[in-house]
């Protein structure tokens, strides 16, 4: 057992370094031995865990939209929520999210744009990765709408909303190297509590 734990240590231990390397040298520029070298381990023991760089990079994305999935669904779950607070409180951990993992985001920002150059679709990676979120997002709005808390709107044009407020985030924490998301919180509060509650 403690050889599996030591082994999953070490392996968030090699994503966090990579991240630095990533961020610092764009993703065309690592290598899986500049990504060893970093970590203090011969290319050799990098291969125990991983078998290339794209496999780091991915895994670390993976790792992240299944974590904050997990959160969601966690605050979904809690039936002592309204809708409202749900929503709130889900918004909130998304934006938590975003700020604890900028350099993600700027790597990631540069791997898409990377992608788009070779003729792939990125547009279609990001959809596929966020496909949880979108139905975690409806559920709360569908929830809010049949119990009377939320207005009765179209639901894929709400999420498309909010949706598009969090892009907002990244992009300030990515291109424009914000560090806090104080006025993005205070929007995407405005739009709660103004366009979905129901004011009686």
């Amino acid at each position: 057992m403690a050889i599996v734990v030591e082994h999953e240590k070490r392996k968030r231990e090699i994503l966090k370094k990579a991240l630095d390397v990533f961020t610092e040298e764009g993703y065309e520029d690592v290598t899986f031995q500049k990504i060893a070298d970093r970590c203090g381990i011969t290319r050799t023991t990098l291969y125990i865990y991983f078998r290339n760089k794209h496999e780091i990079f991915l895994w670390s994305i993976k790792q992240l939209t299944e974590g904050l999935e997990n959160n969601l669904k966690n605050v979904i779950k809690d039936t002592s929520l309204t809708a409202t607070e749900c929503l709130h409180k889900t918004i909130l951990t998304i934006l938590d999210a975003c700020e604890h993992n900028k350099q993600l985001y700027s790597v990631l920002l540069i791997y898409l744009m990377q992608l788009k150059k070779t003729g792939a679709d990125p547009g279609e990676k990001v959809r596929r990765r966020i496909l949880h979120l979108h139905h975690l997002l409806n559920v709360i709005f569908i929830r809010g709408m049949k119990n009377g808390e939320f207005k009765k709107l179209d639901v894929g044009q709400v999420y498309e909303l909010f949706f598009s407020l969090i892009e907002s985030a990244i992009f300030r924490l990515a291109v424009l190297n914000e560090d806090s998301l104080v006025e993005t919180r205070a929007i995407l509060q405005m739009t709660i509590n103004e366009l979905l509650v129901i004011h009686k």
